[in-house]
């Protein structure tokens, strides 16, 4: 195929990427902010709080993304919960993503030596001081790795949207391949997936050395 035919359909691709890289954002300042919370409410001695967080992390590691969108955007609406295609998709990508961030931190708290809560209270710091200051910095350095896995699998799992209907980059490059009979629209789907991968990785090996100092 030509340049020219490539430079047609990149403006529907990019526009395709723009929704991808908002679902991307959006999921991440919603999730891991969510993920932390639910991760002490998983480490604290409220019981029937720990159960009932269980059961969440449990349900939305256990059943597929893709279901958990299905079921937001048109199983909701039976029972009169209704979505916008954006902000289903929205909600089922947050609530997915914080469960496995949840999973995560709370491995990386119980990591954390306890007796640095005690040197804490020595100093009297409050709780939410110790966790800001001393805790949460070695957390991060502790899930990064693994922050870094689900960070790549969300840039993937955005294409998932596509089910209800909404315009991201593998909808546009299936609506162009369709429409011109051409696996190019696709490879070049493949080629910006890869470079918000590569993106990804680069920032997050940052975000490591960032963190490198606390030992």
């Amino acid at each position: 195929m030509s340049m020219q035919y490539i430079n047609e359909i990149l403006p529907s691709l990019f526009q395709g990427a723009g929704l991808t890289l908002q679902i991307f954002f959006w999921t991440l300042v919603g999730s891991l902010p969510l993920g932390i919370l639910v991760s002490l409410g998983l480490t604290s001695k409220i019981h029937p709080l720990k159960w009932l967080l269980e059961i969440y992390v449990w349900l939305m590691r256990g059943t597929p993304l893709l279901l958990q969108l299905i079921f937001v955007f048109y199983g909701l609406p039976i029972v009169g919960i209704v979505f916008e295609r954006y902000d289903a998709a929205l909600v089922a990508f947050i609530l997915n993503y914080a469960a496995y961030f949840a999973e995560i931190f709370r491995g990386g708290f119980q990591s954390v030596d306890q007796g640095q809560f005690e040197a804490a209270k020595v100093l009297r710091l409050s709780y939410w001081q110790t966790l800001r200051k001393i805790i949460i910095p070695q957390v991060v350095k502790i899930v990064i790795p693994s922050i870094g896995n689900e960070v790549i699998n969300l840039v993937k799992d955005s294409s998932l949207v596509y089910v209800i209907g909404l315009g991201d980059l593998l909808r546009a490059g299936n609506v162009a391949t369709a429409r011109d009979v051409t696996l190019v629209p696709l490879l070049l789907v493949g080629l910006i997936y890869l470079i918000l991968v590569g993106i990804c990785t680069l920032v997050l090996r940052q975000v490591e050395k960032r963190y490198a100092y606390f030992k």
